[in-house]
């Protein structure tokens, strides 16, 4: 007859085998969702490696024409005189953008004084990535209390909730500043997923850029997948939440959907598709 802790023994080995074994399923899909965030993250790495190649080169081009000077025209290059050109034209087309950049970071605004200097009109300029977008025009009565009496600004940008106007002009600006950048750099998203993915439908938009309706396709299953994207901070360009929906029910749970859903909330849309395409998880 057995002794009784030999019995606990296998007891115990048992639950411990038991355990393992419910553990198992867990422990590979973690490592299933931990591969697709690396293949993710690896693509984006890859990029933004791109990017930075290409900032290079533009760099080291407008420094060779800087020393060449404008109307050095030596020919020790051989570029034809078309490449040439279109090269100056990069180079101050950088310079400028570095000068408006520095005029935002230090928080200038372009005013304009009006109506014999009992008003003054004010314009801020949008930018999106580098990329300088609309401008917007607010004209501002000085007397006898601040009072926008004109101005451009979208209907759906309330400007009486964006701060007191009396107490703190500047951080009315700043925050009416933010919001329009929002917007514009969400309306630009929009414009670079229908000009660089058209095989990506756009089923539903808003005015305010802040409901995004896409309709995908899954190569392998050739599936249709509709991704709903809602941006209820509209003083962000990224969305808030997203959602997939499809006749495959597994499919938005999945560990490789998942890290799709991260990635459109934290990489701009054009780009995070861009990304989708490349692991090949749409077409």
């Amino acid at each position: 007859m057995e002794a009784p802790g030999g019995v606990l023994s296998q007891l115990c080995a048992l639950e411990v085998k038991a355990r393992s074994r419910k553990a198992q399923p867990r422990q590979r899909s973690r490592v299933k969702e931990l591969r697709a965030r690396v293949v993710a993250l690896t693509a984006q790495r890859d990029l933004l490696r791109a990017d930075i190649q290409a900032l290079k080169d533009i760099q080291k081009r407008r420094t060779r024409l800087e020393e060449r000077g404008d109307g050095d025209e030596d020919g020790t290059e051989s570029e034809d005189p078309e490449k040439s050109q279109l090269l100056q034209l990069m180079a101050r087309q950088t310079q400028l953008k570095e000068l408006l950049h520095a005029h935002h970071v230090i928080g200038g605004y372009d005013v304009v004084q009006t109506r014999q200097g009992k008003g003054m009109c004010v314009t801020l300029t949008t930018a999106y990535e580098g990329t300088y977008l609309d401008s917007f025009n607010l004209e501002i009565e000085l007397k006898p209390t601040l009072r926008i009496s004109r101005h451009n600004v979208p209907p759906f940008i309330p400007l009486s909730g964006l701060g007191d106007l009396q107490a703190d002009i500047r951080g009315f600006l700043d925050t009416l500043g933010t919001h329009l950048n929002a917007f514009a750099g969400r309306k630009h998203q929009l414009r670079l997923v229908k000009e660089l993915h058209t095989s990506i439908q756009v089923m539903e938009s808003n005015v305010l850029c802040s409901i995004l309706v896409l309709m995908l396709t899954v190569p392998t299953k050739t599936m249709a997948v509709l991704c709903s994207m809602d941006y209820t901070d509209h003083a962000r360009c990224l969305p808030t939440r997203v959602c997939f929906h499809c006749q495959d029910e597994e499919l938005p749970d999945s560990p490789k959907w998942k890290n799709n859903t991260s990635l459109l909330m934290e990489t701009p849309v054009h780009k995070a598709l861009a990304t989708m395409k490349m692991m090949g998880h749409i077409v």
